[in-house]
């Protein structure tokens, strides 16, 4: 069996943590197996390392290997990609078109973000899992194909199944076998080595001095929550060594470079951003809003009440558990359109901002709103920008 120090440095990855070596072991043990794998773990934490471990030393390695970001494939095309269409089978298919599966015949594939996959694509996903069998858009004619497939997300796959996002039975599947990988600020110790490690690589990519940290922001950055894990550290290394002037860097421009991160608020929330912030309640406040909205369109139209409204239009009704002041639902249905388009406003606004700020990068855009990349197209698509 390899060991997991060879693994470590064909990979290039970083870390002494007694976590994180357990998974990387139960990956090498896995992988001469065809047992299906789900990775866990936050965003940002190096979850794609697994699958190719797994296939490069299964005897699948000299196979095709396809990673899939299903959160950043739109919905309507997802089917398309992952199982192929034939011609004519939707606007735009003007040839038959091989989908990721029968590509990746004797290989593996990598289904990242799985969790983000619509229902009905669950559905054939489970029939892949259990027969090995697909359909593709727009065939009768049943395919057969031979890959394994490692799946990864960083969503709660039970929260997902009892608001029936996500089929259960698909998940029994998925996760035959599952692999942790731990959050950075579980990873105390390697915080500073993967932040030299960084810091090495830049200063080579952009041939220049290699930056250091001061005691104090070495510090900081070891007990630093990191919401966006390695990836996070990984810019933010980067940033320090192309902007910073000065070699040594010193805890004010840590704290500086972290912001907004660095707030109370943020770190007891763990939200990634302002706007991330904003974004969550404008969604909230859309659905109250919807919510009273339709409460009162109910009330109004009952018999009971339309036959108040004509004796006294300021009567207070009283019901089990509610009384709403009729006299008041002028406000709640009249002004809840204007309500709503001000909120829709301020939700492109907020959208329009991260995508100029992260100069068009939907994939970074839609981490930093919290939200998918197939959300965040949808988004873009349905607002013009």
């Amino acid at each position: 069996m390899e060991h997991i120090q060879n693994i470590k440095q064909r990979f290039r990855i970083i870390g002494n943590d007694v976590s994180l070596n357990n998974a990387l072991g139960k990956a090498i043990q896995l992988a001469p197996t065809e047992i299906t794998v789900l990775v866990i773990g936050e965003s940002g934490v190096g979850k794609e390392y697994i699958p190719k471990i797994i296939h490069h030393l299964s005897p699948r390695k000299h196979q095709s290997y396809i990673a899939v970001n299903c959160g950043a494939i739109p919905e309507g095309t997802i089917d398309s990609e992952l199982f192929g269409h034939e011609k004519g089978a939707f606007t735009g298919a003007t040839g038959d078109r091989k989908g990721y599966f029968e590509v990746a015949d004797k290989g593996t594939i990598f289904l990242d973000e799985v969790g983000e996959l619509p229902l009905t694509t669950q559905v054939r996903l489970l029939r892949v899992l259990e027969s090995g069998e697909f359909f593709k858009v727009g065939s009768s004619k049943i395919q057969k194909t031979d890959v394994r497939i490692v799946a990864a997300t960083n969503v709660n796959m039970i929260e997902s199944i009892q608001k029936n996002l996500f089929r259960k039975d698909l998940y029994y599947r998925l996760n035959t076998v599952q692999i942790y990988i731990p959050s950075l600020r579980s990873r105390k110790n390697d915080i500073g080595l993967l932040f030299r490690k960084f810091s090495q690589y830049f200063s080579e990519k952009y041939n220049m001095p290699p930056i250091k940290l001061c005691q104090k922001a070495m510090s900081y950055i070891e007990n630093y929550h990191w919401p966006g894990n390695v990836r996070q550290l990984r810019n933010l290394a980067e940033q320090l060594s192309v902007v910073e002037k000065h070699r040594e860097i010193s805890l004010s421009i840590i704290k500086e470079s972290l912001y907004p991160f660095t707030s109370d608020s943020f770190i007891k929330k763990d939200f990634r951003s302002e706007c991330d912030l904003l974004y969550k309640i404008l969604f909230d406040l859309r659905k109250d809003l919807n919510d009273i909205k339709s409460l009162i369109m109910e009330l109004r139209h009952s018999t009971d009440i339309k036959s108040s409204l004509e004796k006294d239009s300021n009567t207070l009704y009283h019901f089990p558990s509610n009384e709403i002041n009729v006299s008041e639902s002028k406000f709640y249905t009249n002004e809840t359109l204007s309500d709503y388009e001000s909120l829709q406003e301020k939700e492109i606004e907020c959208i329009r901002n991260v995508l100029n700020k992260n100069n068009g990068k939907r994939k970074i855009a839609a981490i930093e709103l919290g939200i998918s990349e197939r959300t965040l197209y949808r988004k873009i698509k349905q607002y013009g920008l």
